[in-house]
C-alpha cells in the first residue's frame, strides 16, 4: 500500500525505524548524563552556588526583569494579534489595491529575522534622527514579525472553512463584513486557537532577544548576575537554570491557558441531543380515515 508522497513502511522498515529511534534516544540521554556529570564534577550544583538568590536586591531585580519580560510580551501580543487580524482581512479583500500591498507587507516582515528588526529600530533609526527606547524597539519588532505570522494563520483558518458557510450567509443578504464577523471568524477562531497560542509562546520566548539591544528583560538580568565575578564568583550555570525554569513555567502557563480555552469552547458549543427532539407521530390509514 502506498501513499501519495511516500511508501508505507513494511515490517523491516518499521523495525529499522524503531532501532534508530532507540539509538537516538540513547545518544541524547548519554549526552545529558555527560553534561550533568561534568556539572557535578565542577561543583555547579552545590548550595553555595545559589547564595546569590538570598540577596534582597537581587530578588527585587529579578521581579523587575520578569515584569519587563511580561510587559514586552503583553504589549507585543496585543499589537501582533491586532496587526494579524487587520492584515488577514486586507489579504482576503476583493480589492487588489488593498490585497496586494497587504500581501507584500506580510511577506516582507515574515521573512526578515527578528534580530535584524530589533537592531534596525534601536541602532539604525537614530542615524535618521529617530530614537526609540529599547522597550519600543522590542515591541515593534515583535508586533511586525509575529503579527505577520498570525496574519497568515488567520487567513488560512478562514480559508479552511467550507465555502457553503459564506455562500449561505450571502444568500441571506449579509454583507461581506457581516459574513466575516458573524459567520466565518467565530468558527475559524475555534480551529485556530491552539496555533495562535503556540505562536504567542514563540513571541514570549522572542522577548529574550531584547537583551541584544540592552533591554532589561529576564535573560539580560541573568547574564549580568551570572557574570558577576566580584560578588558571586560567576554563578552563570545556576543563574541560567533559574532563568530557564522561569521561561518554562511561563510557557507552560500559556499552554495550560490554551487547553483551558479549548475545553471551554467545546463545552459552549450548542449540541442538539436526539432525545430532546420530538418524535413524529405516525397515524395509520384507518385512523386517518
Amino acid at each position: 500500500m502506498s501513499m501519495v508522497l511516500f511508501d508505507v513502511p513494511g515490517p523491516k522498515a518499521n523495525a529499522r525505524h524503531k532501532i534508530m529511534a532507540v539509538i537516538g534516544i540513547a545518544a541524547v540521554l548519554a549526552a545529558l548524563v555527560y553534561v550533568v556529570m561534568r556539572f557535578i564534577a565542577t561543583d555547579q550544583f552545590s548550595s553555595r552556588r545559589l547564595d546569590w538568590i538570598n540577596y534582597k536586591q537581587i530578588q527585587l531585580s529579578l521581579v523587575d526583569a520578569i515584569g519587563n519580560t511580561l510587559s514586552a510580551f503583553a504589549v507585543g501580543a496585543v499589537l501582533a494579534l491586532a496587526f494579524g487580524a487587520i492584515f488577514a482581512a486586507a489579504r482576503l479583500s476583493d480589492h487588489a489595491w488593498l490585497r496586494v500591498p497587504a500581501a507584500v507587507i506580510v511577506e516582507v516582515f515574515r521573512a526578515i529575522p527578528l534580530v535584524i528588526m530589533m537592531f534596525f529600530f534601536y541602532y539604525g533609526l537614530p542615524v535618521a534622527g529617530v530614537k526609540l527606547s529599547a522597550f519600543t524597539a522590542v515591541v515593534i519588532s515583535l508586533m511586525l514579525y509575529n503579527g505577520s505570522v498570525l496574519a497568515e494563520i488567520f487567513r488560512a483558518g478562514i480559508n479552511s472553512l467550507p465555502k457553503g458557510q459564506s455562500e449561505a450567509a450571502y444568500a441571506l443578504g449579509m454583507r461581506k463584513t457581516q459574513v466575516m464577523t458573524f459567520v466565518l471568524l467565530p468558527q475559524a477562531l475555534r480551529a485556530m486557537l491552539p496555533t495562535i497560542i503556540s505562536q504567542l509562546v514563540v513571541l514570549l520566548k522572542d522577548t529574550a532577544l531584547g537583551f541584544l539591544i540592552t533591554y532589561e528583560e529576564l535573560l539580560r538580568w541573568g547574564t549580568r548576575i551570572g557574570g558577576d565575578a566580584v560578588n558571586f564568583g560567576r554563578p552563570i550555570i545556576s543563574v541560567m537554570i533559574v532563568v530557564a525554569a522561569i521561561y518554562i513555567g511561563l510557557c507552560l502557563l500559556l499552554t495550560w491557558l490554551a487547553t483551558y480555552l479549548e475545553k471551554r469552547n467545546r463545552r459552549n458549543k450548542k449540541v442538539i441531543h436526539t432525545d430532546d427532539v420530538e418524535k413524529p407521530v405516525l397515524m395509520d390509514a384507518s385512523a386517518a380515515g
